[in-house]
Order: C-alpha cells, then sequence, then structure tokens
C-alpha cells in the first residue's frame, strides 16, 4: 500500500493519532493538512506559470533588434537640493527708558 508499511502499520499510526490529538480535532487537522497540501500545489503551478511568463519575455527582448535599444533614453532621475534649516538669531532685548 504504502511501501513497506503494511495494513497493521497504518492502523497502529491511526490509532496513536487518535489518542494524541482525540477524535474531536482529527477533522480540523484533516482540513488543515489538506489546505496545505491545496496551497502548495497551487503554489507550484503559480511558480511554473511566472517562470514561463519571464522566459516569454526574455525571448521577445531577444528578438528586439539592438538599434531600437539603443535608442532608448534613460529615465529622468529626479534631483533636489538637500533642505538645510538654519537656526534663527533671536533680537536683542529692548531697551528700557
Amino acid at each position: 500500500m504504502f511501501g513497506s508499511l503494511g495494513f497493521t502499520e497504518l492502523i497502529l499510526i491511526l490509532f496513536i493519532v487518535l489518542i494524541i490529538f482525540g477524535a474531536g480535532k482529527l477533522p480540523q487537522l484533516g482540513e488543515g493538512i489538506g489546505k496545505a497540501i491545496k496551497g502548495f500545489k497551487k503554489s507550484v503551478h503559480e511558480a511554473d506559470a511566472i517562470e514561463a511568463e519571464a522566459q516569454a519575455q526574455a525571448q521577445a527582448q531577444q528578438a528586439e533588434p539592438v538599434q531600437a535599444q539603443a535608442i532608448q533614453a534613460p529615465p529622468p532621475v529626479a534631483m533636489s537640493a538637500p533642505v538645510v534649516e538654519q537656526p534663527v538669531a533671536a533680537a536683542p532685548p529692548a531697551a528700557r527708558a
């Protein structure tokens, strides 16, 4: 069935799991394992799709003529001067007469 595990070993493992987690937790445990497997499969398929898309983009870029890439200008870079705050001098006290 599962390689070298026989029916007796599987029943023993199920019994131990039942003792450890209890009958009430087994449905929640099964649901959690099912969601984990589903999420893993989804991430594997998404990774394959992302990789295929990246390969298609790389092939499209290789197909472009070299001159077209040389004509493109780099994006403008916004430069600003740093703001420097200077202390304000206090006004001299007024002379009393």
